[in-house]
């Protein structure tokens, strides 16, 4: 259990004033956003603010990342808003909790390993998808409170404020690196906005963030088959979106700092925060992109930076509600913007004329869907799928047969490639049944039996060779093959032949 759960990692050098000041913005970051994923969701503001801080707490101390902050997300509560709508908030609370269960046991079985078959267009996809939804989520606060689009002066002091912050967060760093410009640009906007009393939107106008210790809560449903069978669909949707979102920006992560984070770990601590947030009255979460590239962006690289993160939430909660509800949200929309432009793959649309045609497809397609159904699991599942099929269709057709008659008149053919149920009906096609002499020798020292197809597409090869009354051998065959020919002997009749000259079989020279 100690690779799981160390609380710090001592090897790494801790810069605390970074720390501190990425955690605090962060922290100030978290509060709308944890607010506007709640209601989307139709559960309460402090639903979103007690999962933003059980999850990130718990995953800052025990995740496989650190840097890397976790909390409510949009992600999520595209998921569960259904679910909330039909039968309320308690069924949300147990479905987060059997979720976490489900994450945990992936990562105990080191399943985070799989997120490997994802293939980098489908990463870009994602990335870009979601720099998408982070810009596009900020247009909202363009509108007042009516709902109608802001217009005259309003419009022109909010964009103004949007530009500032935008501005101070792109030139400050090429200036000082001694504060983080996110939180310069959220203090700025903020004594101007207070000192001047200038008329504009802030974090109170969305909702009250005033609010207690997040309560120990044991959802109120029945525990029955038939809630199992409610609940459980939901479950498997929110913990699949859950570690596919964690374990991508997991991986984003690694890619700027350089470093390596461990997937199994980081399953298992996203497990655990969200059964704790589950009897904690919140909503779940996962890794959030746009506040893990906050603290990133902002120098920080340790656990510290979570942890303080998720304390100053809780503390904003209780005892700093009302400073924290008179920043203005131009302010976080300035910041959160700065945060989409530079979570999207510029490099991607420099690439678009030297990527395969099958790769820019997958990447614009696993953009779109996330972009537009922000459903962020069926995007990269999708495009995990449409791989796999190109990949299954390119090896289709390298399939070769070397073929050649030795002196003592036996027919060889040498086979290339992967023989699978994608390249079967090539194989078959290579063979000249009738036309051979009376021996033929089919060597697979260049490929390798995959599948049932394969295995069957080598049996019937063999009876086709039998009843012309001719004699095959099958040679070459690695040890795996040849585990698998014989275990399909107990479902399918495999015909192999095997000589003790040629060593068939198990000849590995």
């Amino acid at each position: 259990m100690k690779k799981y759960f160390n609380l710090f990692d001592l090897s790494q050098k801790v810069n605390y004033k970074n720390e501190i000041l990425s955690g605090l913005t962060v922290a100030i970051a978290l509060v709308p956003e944890a607010v506007a994923f709640a209601l989307m969701a139709k559960l309460s503001p402090l639903t979103g603010l007690y999962a933003a801080f059980m999850v990130g707490l718990v995953t800052a101390i025990f995740g496989g990342r650190p840097g890397m902050i976790s909390g409510a997300t949009g992600a999520i509560a595209a998921v569960i808003v259904t679910l909330a709508k039909t039968h309320g908030a308690e069924y949300i609370f147990a479905t987060v909790i059997l979720a976490g269960v489900i994450q945990a046991t992936a990562g105990f079985l080191k399943l985070g390993k799989l997120i490997r078959l994802i293939p980098h267009p489908a990463i870009f996809g994602f990335v870009n998808g979601l720099a998408i939804i982070i810009f596009s989520a900020q247009l909202g606060e363009f509108k007042g409170p009516t709902g109608d689009w802001l217009t005259g002066e309003p419009l022109f002091i909010f964009l103004g404020l949007v530009l500032l912050s935008m501005v101070i967060i792109w030139g400050l760093p090429k200036l000082t690196k001694v504060v983080p410009s996110s939180l310069v640009a959220i203090l700025v906007v903020f004594g101007l906005v207070f000192f001047m009393s200038i008329d504009t939107a802030t974090v109170g106008d969305k909702a009250s963030i005033q609010g207690g210790f997040p309560p120990f809560h044991i959802p109120v449903i029945p525990f029955t088959f038939a809630t199992l069978k409610i609940i459980l669909p939901y479950a498997f949707i929110v913990a699949g979106v859950g570690l596919i979102e964690s374990l991508l920006t997991l991986n984003i992560i690694d890619e700027i700092t350089e470093t390596r984070g461990r997937g199994n770990k980081e399953a298992v601590a996203q497990g655990f925060a969200n059964i704790f947030s589950g009897f904690f009255s919140g909503m779940g979460g996962c890794a959030m992109i746009g506040q893990s590239l906050i603290n990133i962006s902002s120098g920080a690289r340790a656990r510290l930076s979570g942890i303080v993160a998720a304390i100053l939430l809780l503390v904003f909660v209780m005892f700093g509600s009302s400073i924290i509800e008179m920043i203005p949200m131009a302010a976080l929309t300035g910041v959160m913007i700065m945060v989409s432009i530079g979570t999207f793959e510029w490099a991607s649309l420099r690439t678009l004329n030297k990527m395969p045609k099958s790769d820019i497809f997958i990447m614009v397609l696993v953009t779109l869907i996330t972009a537009v159904l922000h459903n962020l699991a069926l995007a990269v599942i999708i495009g995990v799928v449409i791989a796999a099929l190109v990949f299954a269709w390119d090896n289709a057709k390298r399939i070769r047969a070397r073929k050649y008659v030795d002196d003592n008149g036996i027919k060889h053919y040498e086979i290339y490639g992967p023989l699978f149920f994608g390249s079967v009906s090539t194989f078959s096609d290579k063979f000249d049944v009738l036309g051979d002499p009376e021996e033929v020798i089919i060597d697979f020292a260049e490929s390798r039996v995959v599948d049932m197809s394969a295995i069957e597409a080598l049996n019937k090869i063999t009876e086709r060779y039998e009843k012309v009354g001719k004699k095959i051998h099958l040679k070459h065959l690695s040890p795996d093959c040849y585990k698998l020919l014989k275990n399909a002997e107990r479902i399918i009749d495999v015909n192999i032949v095997e000589d003790p000259t040629y060593k068939l079989v198990v000849d590995k020279l």
